[in-house]
């Protein structure tokens, strides 16, 4: 990234990951890119139904682990696609899925487990890490963007 930024935020409740989002959203104008990193039960889908619904969405369908794609339509029209790649094991799986032309469109997306397609992921990608602190309750989100 060009002109990365990171912007942080400390000790954050899952009660108060919707203020999070909206303070997120408000950096992005436009759609945009977002990979979601974090260990399993950091609160990576929890975060994105916070901004699903900071979007407008009032009904979400929770983790698409079985879908791995789950698409929404905002009232404005616009799309947003949840990911979550934890399941995909090789390049088939990868391939029959279409993810590099979905890509191509003009919508926001939130994709879980980057890390299994990271090779296909858009060159302005930005990285949001969910991290628990030791007590498990409170979170550390940092978000590494370009702007």
């Amino acid at each position: 990234m060009q002109n990365e930024r990171t912007k942080r935020w400390e000790r954050i409740s899952l009660e108060s990951l919707v203020l999070v989002a909206d303070e997120l959203l408000s950096l992005f104008p436009q759609p945009v890119f977002i990979a979601i990193q974090g260990e399993m039960g950091a609160g990576k889908t929890t975060f994105v139904q916070a901004l699903l619904r900071s979007l407008g969405i009032e009904k979400t369908d929770g983790s698409p682990t079985y879908a791995i794609i789950h698409e929404y339509i905002r009232k404005t029209g616009s799309k947003i696609y949840h990911l979550d790649c934890y399941r995909i094991e090789n390049e088939q799986d990868l391939a029959q899925l279409g993810l590099e032309e979905l890509f191509e469109e003009h919508a926001y997306f939130f994709v879980e487990w980057p890390d299994k397609i990271e090779h296909i992921l858009p060159e302005h990608t930005n990285w949001l890490y969910i991290r628990c602190e030791p007590e498990g309750e409170l979170r550390e989100i940092v978000l590494h963007y370009d702007n």
